[in-house]
């Protein structure tokens, strides 16, 4: 029997200008105004810039101003150099690549929407029919719970950090959201054209970060249609198609940087090596990792989900529990196989758990969503609070113990009352307030009550985060006063510059100062600009005998905020 009985009054959709401001408010702070920080954010613009800054060579071998880059693919990058070079005169180089990100973001919803709704509208996952009628429609009950999987999709804190960035992980959560879809509408109706657009999907997947995910989603795909008993040779032959349009779609790049040779050189030897480094054996490292950050990462996600699969566990043949909870596995299963665990393996996971959590979501008792809401209710709640007395402290000095902490994060910075930022954060203060009102006063039945609330005061905590203290923020993780100083002891005319700066670093150095680094295939530069420690003894420095060469010191520095790191740039003695 299905554990799951409605009336059609908890199955009302969220308008859809909800859900879009709900989209815009989620995406938009983190995006606007803020600098490309520290890591893996300016890395990636800076790849981005590059291309669009130079010709087909560096489409074809990502780097970062001659730093070579090729491992993870190139898909996204070039979504944000077209960006770029489309906007980049309108709105500035930073938010024309965003702009790319604020595409996927929204690509990434729509596929999950449209997973869930097709999942929700069949027979085999409608609520029982009641005695005296009133049951839901298939269409409304399929849209009530797309509503409810965007909503826990929107309210993972795994999401909210990454999903701001324009790394490669944020468009193959995109591109993985894609493939489930897909997945689900061939799995309905297996063609060869359904298939082809799967094998777009994983063609698309492994440019944009390695053959491993879509290879391993594609078992987990064949495993689905033995689960759901479809006809095997059928299958095959389906798959295979869709992995040879995959393949014809990740020629696109290989063949041409293959014929070409960009910079002397082919960017598939390095691109293969980082894929065969993403597999490993499963080790106990990668178990404590996945549950340790697994807990609030996945959160709220993981409990409805987890709920779900007891619930329907008599119902382990429908296609609404089968394709979720198989791309779930395979994905933990990658992510547990990691040499080297991080955040970015565990991203994928997040909209089969999504549409996984809706499902759960039904089944819950009408208690436990009350509590979730009183908890959601009180915890975000008093962080807003919290963020708001933190702000008027480092405002007014008041309280000082509080003020004193905030501003020890960024020595010699000087906050100012932002008015454009206090507005946008008051604004979103006062909405949260009302949405806390209309739930308690209303007690409405709709089936995505459970979880507006969480997503609603993620989102707040986020818009205060990055608008009452993003002005501290830059000043903390970004690199452009670093770059402005360099830019300012050069010597004149340098024909290049030799560094051993990360990739952020570099990339960040020659965006906001233009400096001349040398390219990918090397040189005999004048200047020389080495990061390095502020606890290496002065006896113990890479110069000034750095390449056989007498290098004599311009100019040290370092950001504020960070005590560790340290710039020192050079000149040739002779």
């Amino acid at each position: 029997m299905k554990p799951v009985r409605l009336p059609a009054a908890a199955t009302l959709a969220l308008p859809r200008w909800a859900l879009f401001a709900l989209g815009l408010l989620y995406i938009l702070p983190g995006l606007i105004g803020r600098e490309p920080w520290k890591n893996d954010d300016a890395a990636s613009f800076g790849v981005m810039w590059t291309m669009a800054q130079g010709g087909l060579q560096d489409w074809l071998w990502p780097n970062i101003a001659g730093l070579p880059a090729p491992e993870e693919g190139p898909l996204t990058f070039w979504l944000g150099a077209l960006c770029i070079k489309l906007f980049g005169w309108l709105v500035g180089d930073v938010f024309g690549a965003r702009l790319a990100t604020i595409g996927i973001f929204g690509g990434g919803v729509l596929s999950l929407w449209y997973t869930a709704f097709n999942l929700g509208r069949r027979p085999d996952a409608q609520p029982l029919r009641l005695a005296f009628g009133g049951q839901p429609e298939p269409d409304d009950f399929g849209r009530t719970l797309a509503d409810a999987a965007v909503l826990i999709y929107l309210g993972c804190l795994g999401l909210l950090n990454h999903s701001h960035q324009n790394t490669a992980e944020t468009l193959q959560v995109t591109l993985l959201a894609y493939l489930l879809y897909r997945a689900v509408r061939y799995v309905e109706l297996p063609s060869l054209r359904n298939a082809a657009l799967v094998g777009l999907a994983l063609g698309g997947l492994t440019l944009a970060r390695g053959w491993v995910t879509p290879l391993a989603l594609t078992a987990a795909l064949f495993l689905c249609t033995r689960f759901l008993r479809l006809p095997a040779l059928r299958v095959l032959r389906d798959l295979a198609a869709a992995l040879a349009v995959a393949l014809l779609v990740t020629l696109l790049w290989l063949l041409p940087a293959e014929l070409l040779q960009p910079f002397g050189g082919s960017p598939l030897a390095p691109w293969l090596a980082w894929n065969q480094a993403q597999l490993g054996a499963p080790g106990l490292a990668g178990l404590q990792f996945f549950c340790r950050v697994g807990m609030w990462f996945f959160w709220p996600a993981w409990p409805f989900a987890a709920w779900a699969v007891y619930a329907w566990r008599r119902q382990h043949h429908v296609l609404h529990v089968v394709v979720p909870v198989s791309f779930v596995s395979m994905l933990a299963l990658l992510a547990l196989c990691h040499p080297n665990p991080d955040q970015s393996q565990l991203l994928p996971l997040l909209p089969p758990l999504a549409v996984m959590a809706a499902f759960g979501l039904l089944t819950m008792k009408r208690g436990a969503i009350n509590a979730i809401d009183w908890f959601s209710v009180m915890v975000l709640t008093t962080c807003a609070a919290v963020f708001w007395l933190f702000w008027f402290a480092k405002l007014t000095g008041w309280p000082a113990q509080l003020s004193k902490n905030v501003l020890k994060l960024v020595p010699g910075f000087t906050p100012e009352l932002e008015l454009v930022a206090f507005f946008v954060a008051a604004s979103a203060t006062a909405g949260w307030i009302a949405l806390v009102h209309w739930r308690i006063s209303r007690q409405p039945a709709v089936l995505w009550r459970a979880v507006v609330l969480s997503s609603g005061g993620l989102i707040l905590l986020w818009v205060l985060i990055m608008t009452l203290f993003l002005p501290e923020l830059n000043y903390s993780k970004s690199y452009a006063s670093v770059a402005r100083q360099i830019a300012q002891k050069l010597p004149p005319a340098p024909n290049c510059i030799d560094t051993n700066v990360g990739p952020a670093q570099r990339a960040s150095f020659a965006y906001y100062a233009h400096l001349p680094f040398a390219g990918m295939q090397g040189g005999h530069c004048d200047v020389l600009l080495l990061q390095d420690s502020t606890k290496l003894r002065d006896d113990k420095e890479i110069a000034p005998q750095f390449r056989g060469k007498q290098w004599v010191k311009v100019w040290e520095g370092r950001r504020p905020s960070d005590n560790s790191e340290r710039f020192r740039l050079y000149h040739r003695a002779d």
